[in-house]
């Protein structure tokens, strides 16, 4: 008797491995490490499509009953999902209707006086998934509003939420210095855009000082700022790498050429700029330099600047 149940147990065995690597197992090329997006609105059927045509799911229909298994019928949860490594049709149908994403957030952090297109190029090497385009679509018409900080992205997350989060952690910033930002009484719009030349021109809170007194100066009297730090953002290179003829290209933000701010920030400044700003130094000094030592060096003429220029750079 054990004799003839032995075949049959055996090839009962080999079907139900059979049907689990047919229909349930992994695919060979299961692709780990995979991020797919689920967009809102998506339909199991098309969720399926997405699964087989990635590799992850060895069989549509098999996937779409066991979202009906598993009680979701015909709704399965947006967003972004990881998969780390090799899983079961069951377990990703499991996740997908119960929204399991099991995603990890990036900890990003954003140095003061970046500029957008800076923020996006490193979301785009460090987030799996994002939309760098979208950040720029969004975050390019705020520059000079997007708070430098640390912040923690999730893989996939939508541009507008990251934007968003550093416009209103800008805002917090500003309201915890709003009576020294507004007994200064210039507008909003001209302090952020002070600030975004002083992060790029002097690191130190004193030189800031000093410089955005020299700056606000040449504003009152009608002098062009002739701020070097506009350069970069207008011709998208390094400072060291200027020449005299970037000095006359034809930008309104050429602080050499037009007279007055630029027409809005030239990047993402620290609430440290944007507070020596607003607590301007007041001295007699209208001209600035740095050696290569990036020590400052401070001038109320323009035969000093030039004597300054030969001492600390050799002409």
């Amino acid at each position: 008797m054990y004799d003839r149940l032995f075949p049959t147990a055996f090839l009962a065995g080999i079907l139900i491995f059979l049907l689990y690597f047919i229909t349930l197992a992994p695919p060979l090329d299961f692709p780990a490490g995979t991020y797919l997006r689920i967009t809102q609105g998506e339909s199991v059927a098309q969720a399926a499509q997405a699964l087989k045509s990635r590799g992850l799911i060895r069989s549509r229909a098999v996937f779409e009953g066991l979202v009906r298994l598993f009680g979701s019928g015909t709704h399965i949860y947006a967003g972004e999902y990881f998969f780390a490594g090799k899983e079961s049709a069951w377990t990703v149908a499991q996740r997908l209707s119960y929204g399991d994403y099991e995603l990890i957030p990036v900890r990003l952090v954003f140095y003061e006086g970046l500029t957008v297109k800076q923020m996006a190029d490193l979301l785009g090497k460090k987030v799996p998934d994002f939309d760098v385009q979208e950040f720029l679509s969004l975050g390019s018409p705020k520059e000079g509003y997007l708070f430098p900080d640390t912040y923690f992205v999730l893989p996939g997350e939508e541009a507008g939420i990251l934007v968003g989060a550093m416009e209103r952690n800008l805002n917090n910033h500003i309201a915890s210095a709003s009576t020294t930002v507004a007994k200064f009484g210039k507008p909003l719009s001209d302090v952020i855009t002070m600030a975004s030349l002083i992060e790029r021109e002097a690191p130190d809170m004193h030189d800031r000082q000093i410089i955005a007194g020299i700056l606000w100066k040449r504003l009152a009297i009608g002098m062009p700022l002739q701020v070097d730090a506009v350069f970069p953002y207008i011709l998208n290179k390094a400072g060291t790498e200027l020449t005299k003829d970037d000095l006359k290209v034809d930008s309104p933000y050429n602080t050499y050429l037009h007279y007055g701010l630029p027409p809005g920030p030239i990047a993402n400044p620290g609430m440290t700029s944007i507070l020596a700003a607003v607590t301007p130094i007041k001295t007699n000094y209208l001209y600035y330099l740095s050696d290569k030592q990036g020590n400052f060096h401070y001038s109320a003429t323009y035969a000093g600047q030039l004597a300054n220029s030969r001492k600390y750079l050799g002409h």
